[in-house]
C-alpha cells in the first residue's frame, strides 16, 4: 500500500490575480459605495464597478442605519483582505 501526501507553505498557495487585488482595494474604500432606497421602502447597498460606471447591488436592509452598517462591514472585510495580501505578520513573540 502506498500513501501520497502533499505539503504546502506560504509561497505555494495559489496566487490572487491583479484584477482581484484591484477590486478588493476598490471595495475597501467607502467612497465607492452608496445606498439607494427601493420602491418597497428597503435600502440597497451598491458599489461602483472599477472598470466602468455601473453600480452593482450587494445587500438589502430595512433601515438606512442597517445599510450603512452593512457597507462598513464590507469595507472592513475588504481592507483586511488587502492587508493579508502582504503575507503573514508577527502578532506575538516570546522571550
Amino acid at each position: 500500500m502506498t500513501f501520497y501526501y502533499q505539503t504546502r507553505s506560504w509561497n505555494s498557495q495559489p496566487q490572487i490575480s491583479e484584477e482581484t487585488i484591484n477590486l478588493w482595494k476598490h471595495l475597501s474604500e467607502k467612497k465607492n459605495w452608496r445606498i439607494t432606497q427601493l420602491p418597497n421602502g428597503f435600502y440597497q447597498t451598491e458599489y461602483q464597478d472599477p472598470t466602468d460606471d455601473t453600480w452593482n447591488d450587494v445587500t438589502r436592509r430595512e433601515t438606512m442605519e442597517g445599510a450603512e452598517q452593512a457597507i462598513d462591514g464590507s469595507v472592513e472585510h475588504y481592507a483586511k483582505k488587502v492587508e493579508f495580501l502582504k503575507g503573514p505578520k508577527v502578532v506575538k513573540t516570546f522571550k
